[in-house]
């Protein structure tokens, strides 16, 4: 282990490398201990490049066992190999020249999954952002675009199966008990993008026939036996080709296109060229053992990283500070997708709450960084909420601001103009501005300054003059690095509804530039007129959540009601019920911290269980309605000195009071969504189970007994409607006999079935309430639990971080004390992993005092650790710095 903190990289340092690479020849001579890697690159010195300029090539805890130039070996004194750099002098100023580097690996040791590495006996590698210089010494960075041959060569009985990049090549025996495979991928890409997988894995196999008319080969690898469960991924493969096609106007460019499924994998999934690599729990579902949330994810990774080919890959970043330009872009890509499969307006919910309750905690933090941020000194901890989901809500915004044909046109422009190219985000925002006309420079600071705006709006409506008048107020607080902020170019959709529900017409308005139904925030204070308005409006804000931008505005239960009833937009309409929610738990929060009643608002009451109610709109809608607002979201909405227990006590009081007085509604819904039916995957199936559920667990938070939980435990004929059962008993009734046989009978059944397991692992782990520690600190003892796979430690260490505020957040701090230990456990094995759960300490500094000084007391224990990775001190400093 290094015990550098890593050195700070930043942007305005940027420049191209003195040589260009042109080829990159590979031969891999598999062994688990004993790999050998020949890597030939071709090269030649950049014109204007001064002659004396060394060529200096990237490492990573390689050993080197040759170096030749031109096929001659160098003298020592030409060289210099150090823990992260080779460095060679004397090359040719002009001709292009032939390095080749022979590096020795050990794939089994790998822990930290960078690089090569070998999981379950199947070799592979991840090298996003830097694990390529884990495997030769390397100009190890995005512009540097090259086509590669490579070779592979392994033991024919364990390893049959050799799988790289491109288009396959051939192979043969070698009569000693080995083969090998060639691959040759034509298209130029840089190294974070190679991929090798080798071993015996079991195949899922079809084709698709683009709309030019070419078929291609499509495979799908996974463990042996594990085959039917990818039948649902391959068909997600085929409809994002499909519409990539039909909606993007994009083709994929080889003959054949694979995924392999892996256990072992810090990430969830990787686009690597025509080889992507899954973590396997968004490859493998059937109904025994995925849930409806399971489906819907796999759906989207497989659609993201298929996306990645065009966004990502035939264009890829100039460096990794335009991270977001493949990320953000491809989220936005693959979230349009989603809705275009299921229903756009719980698509759009369901991505609100998750950027609210991950990126808005991020950009009110210490972690808080711009889409593009200018410095880092580790690039693995700017794989954030930020980057992917701020980042494509800019795209969306861009979008928006547009118009649906100018932002086509300027895709197509961006398409065709930089293909097979590295580059950056003005050149990307330069296409939409060719397109449109317009200036986008003021738009452009969504990509600069980080935090999350807030904008304040009140309304005075004059009945005589029949105007409304609005005041619009944005400011953006002071972030890390960042103390003063400009005004953004903000897009608001917005309407204003009549007393009798109707829209208001829009048109005729002074102060601000209108489109249609979208409204431009451009200054920091801004007054708008609308004329021709015949009643008092109530303004309906941010439809669609067009940006991302906390709003105030003071708006009456009556008046929320009136928008949660008519608005045209759904989003909205749930935008609506859910402010109505939050402030009557805020309000409750600070009734049970000042020891009184609460007090359930009926607006809460009539409003959730008449959306319940309401046939007309559809199950999934329903049930997204029925979800009261997170104990995080809580605790964002107060800000500071926020008692964890305080909230969870509200919440939990609220959510009963609801339940008993809709009890006929949930009932009836619980038997009106239950499904005679075989289990099936598709929107309309998995948003009726949602309803059901959503119902269940206000009849089960009604009673106080475990006897509804455990029946639903007992009938359930599917791994959704189980695994809720199984939370609601946990979650509810810890302690009750019905619990403990549950979890019991659950891993009875599922033991053989990792990435169900971590459900049952996860499910304890969030078991709200101090107890829950002690119980985590057994499930570590558990034979079921690995604390080398990352999906096992993200779902108990993680889950208890990240999703338990009451067991975790613990008044005398003994858990933030646990999970300083275990980050300082796995950081030695798997940095990556420790940093990324380190992150659940972000928020820190909201807590009520005593918590937050327990919380910096185990950030310091982990600052003031001998060694350290660079991923985890760079998390720990800023988290202490800001």
């Amino acid at each position: 282990m290094r015990t550098n903190t890593g050195q700070i990289i930043h942007l305005e340092d940027y420049r191209p490398t003195d040589f260009v690479l042109e080829r990159v020849d590979l031969t891999f001579e598999l062994d688990p201990k004993e790999t050998k890697v020949e890597a030939r690159l071709i090269l030649h010195r950049r014109e204007g490049v001064d002659a004396s300029a060394p060529l200096v090539l990237d490492g990573d805890e390689l050993v080197m066992t040759g170096l030749l130039v031109d096929q001659e070996e160098l003298a020592a004194a030409l060289y210099d190999v150090t823990d992260d750099t080779l460095t060679i002098r004397g090359l040719p100023e002009t001709a292009p020249f032939e390095v080749t580097i022979t590096t020795m690996l050990s794939p089994e040791t790998n822990t930290k999954l960078m690089g090569l590495y070998r999981t379950n006996s199947v070799y592979c590698t991840q090298c996003e952002a830097e694990g390529f210089r884990r495997i030769t010494y390397f100009p190890d960075r995005p512009d540097v675009l090259a086509v590669y041959t490579v070779n592979i060569i392994a033991d024919k009985k364990s390893a049959p199966l050799l799988l790289s990049n491109g288009n396959y090549l051939g192979g043969a025996d070698m009569g000693d008990g080995r083969h090998f495979a060639a691959w040759f991928d034509p298209h130029p890409k840089p190294s974070y993008l190679f991929a090798l997988v080798a071993g015996d894995l079991g195949v899922v196999e079809d084709t698709f026939t683009t709309l030019s008319g070419r078929e291609v080969a499509l495979k799908i690898y996974v463990e042996h036996g594990k085959e039917p469960r990818a039948s649902y991924a391959m068909d997600a493969l085929k409809r994002s080709m499909k519409w990539d096609e039909e909606v993007f106007g994009r083709e994929y460019d080889l003959d054949i296109f694979m995924i392999v499924a892996v256990s072992d994998f810090n990430m969830g999934a990787m686009e690597n060229k025509g080889l992507n690599v899954f973590n396997d729990k968004y490859v493998l579902a059937d109904p025994e053992t995925a849930t409806d949330a399971d489906y819907a994810n796999i759906e989207a990774i497989i659609a993201h990283e298929y996306f990645h080919n065009w966004t990502g890959n035939r264009i890829t970043c100039r460096d990794w500070f335009q991270l977001c330009l493949k990320e953000g872009l491809t989220v936005y890509r693959d979230h349009e997708f989603s809705a275009d499969m299921r229903s756009r307006a719980v698509k759009r919910i369901a991505e609100v709450r998750h950027l609210k309750s991950e990126q808005f905690p991020e950009d009110a933090g210490p972690l808080a960084h711009p889409v593009r941020p200018t410095k880092y000194r580790e690039i693995n901890n700017f794989y954030t909420t930020t980057v992917y989901e701020k980042g494509s809500e800019v795209t969306r915004m861009l979008a928006t601001l547009l118009g649906r044909d100018l932002f086509k046109k300027g895709m197509d422009l961006y398409f065709d103009r930089h293909d097979g190219q590295a580059v950056t985000i003005e050149d990307f925002v330069a296409c939409f501005a060719e397109v449109s006309g317009r200036d986008l420079g003021q738009f452009s600071l969504w990509y600069h300054q980080a935090g999350t705006p807030l904008v304040t709006a009140s309304g005075a409506y004059d009945a005589a003059k029949q105007t409304f008048t609005l005041s619009l107020e944005q400011t953006l607080p002071p972030t890390p690095g960042q103390s003063a902020k400009e005004p953004m170019h903000i897009p608001l959709r917005m309407g204003l509804l009549l007393d009798n529900g109707a829209e208001a017409d829009l048109s005729s308005v002074s102060g601000a530039d209108i489109t249609g139904d979208v409204l431009h925030l451009t200054e920091r204070k801004q007054t708008v007129v609308f004329s021709g308005i015949t009643s008092r409006p109530v303004p309906s804000f941010n439809r669609g959540f067009s940006a991302p931008i906390n709003l105030h505005i003071e708006q009456s239960d009556d008046d929320l009601a009136l928008i949660a009833r008519h608005e045209s937009d759904l989003f909205a309409r749930w935008q609506a019920l859910n402010a109505i929610a939050l402030a009557n738990l805020v309000s409750a929060t600070a009734d049970v911290r000042a020891g009184k009643s609460v007090t359930v608002e009926r607006a809460l009451i009539d409003g959730l269980i008449g959306a319940a109610a309401d046939d007309r709109l559809e199950p999934a809608f329903r049930s997204q309605a029925l979800s009261l607002p997170s104990e995080a979201d809580i605790a964002r909405e107060i800000g500071a000195d926020n008692d964890p227990d305080a909230i969870h006590a509200a919440r939990q009081q609220v959510l009963k009071a609801i339940a008993v007085a809709g009890r006929e509604t949930f009932l009836r819904l619980a038997d009106e969504m239950a499904s005679k039916a075989a289990f099936s995957p598709d929107a309309e199936s998995a948003g009726r189970r949602a309803l059901r559920n959503a119902a269940l667990t206000y009849l089960v938070h009604g009673e106080d007994k475990p006897a509804r939980a455990a029946e639903a435990f007992a009938a359930a004929d599917n791994m959704t409607d189980l695994s809720h059962a199984l939370a609601l008993l946990a979650h509810r009734f810890p302690d009750a006999t019905e619990t403990a046989q549950a979890l019991a009978t659950f891993r009875q059944r599922f033991a053989d079935n990792a990435l169900v397991i971590d459900k049952w692992f996860a499910v304890q782990a969030t078991i709200p309430g101090a107890g829950t520690l002690d119980r985590i600190k057994t499930l570590m003892t558990e034979p079921l639990f690995n604390g080398n796979n990352p999906n096992r430690v993200r779902s108990l260490v993680g889950s208890y971080a990240f999703a338990n505020p009451t067991g975790f957040n613990r008044a005398d701090g003994e858990g933030y004390r646990f999970l300083a230990k275990q980050i300082l456990d796995i950081d030695p094995r798997n940095p990556q992993l420790a940093a990324r759960i380190l992150t659940s300490m972000r928020s820190w500094r909201s807590l009520e005092d005593v918590r937050a000084g327990h919380a910096r007391n185990a950030l310091k224990e982990i600052a003031s650790a001998t060694k350290l990775s660079a991923d985890v001190s760079d998390i720990v400093e800023r988290m202490l710095k800001a």
